[in-house]
């Protein structure tokens, strides 16, 4: 199975990405994780992007917040499915760093989840993985049922809680 490439503008970054690791860890995806910067080392960011698809990778999620150019960055250096996250700020409250992100020129892709949606980036590079793998498709099918049953008991407590 390919690995998912995952990239922080910065560290502070790491409690929203945590969720998207997590997310991939319970689907046993593999996964790398870097902290590149669009703007602080818009080199290295390249150079991971450029080689990604020859290192094993099938799809990259990019996490920044304020301007969030990284989702971009990484985008204009690879073919590969990228997912961009913009991360909520002091600033804007993740605003800026949502139109920075889902704002892409015609030619250059970015998918754009919510702001801080980690887990559901994890679960958008694991559904483009599943195309090609039927045992993770399998997984996606199991949780996605899983997830149903949680909800259908939650309501059922809560019926109960109001005929009580």
């Amino acid at each position: 199975m390919k690995k998912v490439g995952i990239i922080m503008g910065s560290d502070s970054d790491l409690p929203i990405v945590r969720k998207a690791m997590d997310m991939l860890d319970s689907l046993g995806i593999a996964y790398e994780a870097h902290v590149y910067s669009a703007h602080r080392t818009p080199v290295e960011a390249a150079e991971f992007s450029k080689s990604a698809r020859a290192n094993g990778f099938g799809v990259l999620i990019a996490f920044a917040g304020m301007a969030a150019h990284l989702a971009g960055a990484v985008a204009a250096n690879t073919t590969l499915p990228v997912i961009g996250v913009p991360c909520k700020s002091s600033n804007l409250d993740g605003m800026d760093a949502l139109l920075s992100t889902v704002q892409m020129p015609t030619g250059i892709p970015v998918a754009t989840v919510a702001i801080n949606g980690g887990g559901n980036a994890a679960l958008l590079a694991a559904q483009i993985l599943a195309t090609a793998d039927d045992a993770l498709a399998e997984k996606l099918i199991a949780k996605r049922a899983d997830d149903a049953r949680k909800v259908l008991e939650k309501d059922a407590a809560l019926q109960a809680e109001l005929k009580g």
